[in-house]
């Protein structure tokens, strides 16, 4: 039998086309569109967009002349700017190494109560963020809190201060306060990434005689690495969106004095109005847009920089 003949008998396998793939996937697709991609594509539309004599105009780039321009857009949004980055930085500087900590400690095989340990550190996270800024605005509370006695027990109460009415430390007490709420999300995931270290990696250590925390720094935390940046980024992206905790603690205005004015907040006051201020759709729709460019910015960062040299450390 001749090569010619066989290649004629030779017969393609026709694969099926998986249509259930598209349909199990339509209902996701449909929601994720109806309430993040249109949005956004309206959001971006928006920012080029005013009011001319009573009616929607396309102005270009003028509003974002306005917000970088304009002596009062300018002063409000480098404070907010400004302030969010500092609310960044001491999540990533206090939250994350913390929650880093404890999810080594409850990872050591001879720890009791793990289960306790972890339900009671990841709680308040699955509070709402109002309960958290009212209960916290009572703790700290010059006149009827409880932050003063408690420091008074200890022997601490000359160092009490209305943290929350002075404009220097306000934006740190709130930050910390956030820190204490969503502790518990780095500590799971580092925990879970800690648990799914092979046993074959630690026993080989072991068997080199590395143990305790040298075990840590030098076996466990190169292995985590991935999940640390997942974790970061994470931060990064909620912290640039946060609103909801500083609305909830300091008002709408983010007080005092503005001194913990972040983004979210003065997208609030601008898109909505407050009090005596008129809302503003096309200049807050300008600042959602220079937030989402802000962290596209950060994401793309880490995903074609950072994630590519953990990449090739981790193989």
């Amino acid at each position: 039998m001749s090569e010619a003949d066989t290649a004629v008998d030779v017969i393609p396998i026709k694969r099926p086309i998986r249509w259930h793939i598209g349909i199990f996937l339509l209902p996701a697709f449909i929601v994720y569109s109806a309430i993040m991609i249109l949005p956004l594509i309206e959001t971006l539309r928006l920012s080029f967009y005013n009011t001319v004599d009573g009616a929607s105009a396309f102005v270009g780039l003028a509003n974002y002349k306005v917000l970088f321009g304009d002596a009062r857009w300018v002063h409000d949004f480098w404070n907010a700017l400004r302030n969010n980055v500092v609310f960044f930085v001491i999540h990533m500087c206090v939250q994350n190494p913390i929650g880093i900590a404890l999810a080594a400690l409850l990872s050591t095989p001879r720890l009791r109560f793990v289960a306790f340990y972890r339900t009671a550190i990841f709680l308040p996270t699955l509070l709402s963020f109002v309960i958290v800024g009212f209960i916290w605005k009572l703790i700290l509370s010059p006149i009827w809190g409880v932050a003063p006695w408690l420091m008074s027990l200890v022997g601490l109460k000359w160092a009490f201060a209305p943290w929350l009415g002075q404009s220097g430390p306000a934006l740190i007490a709130v930050s910390l306060i956030s820190n204490w709420q969503y502790i518990g999300i780095p500590m799971m995931l580092i925990y879970a990434a800690l648990l799914s270290i092979p046993e074959e990696v630690i026993e080989a250590a072991e068997c080199d005689g590395i143990t305790g925390w040298a075990q840590f720094w030098k076996i466990k935390l190169p292995l985590i690495l991935p999940a640390i940046g997942i974790i970061s980024i994470l931060t990064f992206v909620g912290n640039f969106n946060a609103f909801d905790l500083i609305y909830t603690v300091q008002g709408a205005l983010a007080g005092p004095d503005m001194s913990t004015d972040i983004l979210g907040t003065l997208l609030y006051r601008t898109f909505f109005g407050f009090q005596l201020q008129l809302g503003d759709r096309s200049m807050g729709a300008t600042i959602a847009t220079v937030m989402f460019l802000i962290i596209l910015a950060g994401v793309s960062f880490y995903l074609f920089a950072i994630q590519r040299r953990m990449r090739r450390y981790q193989f």
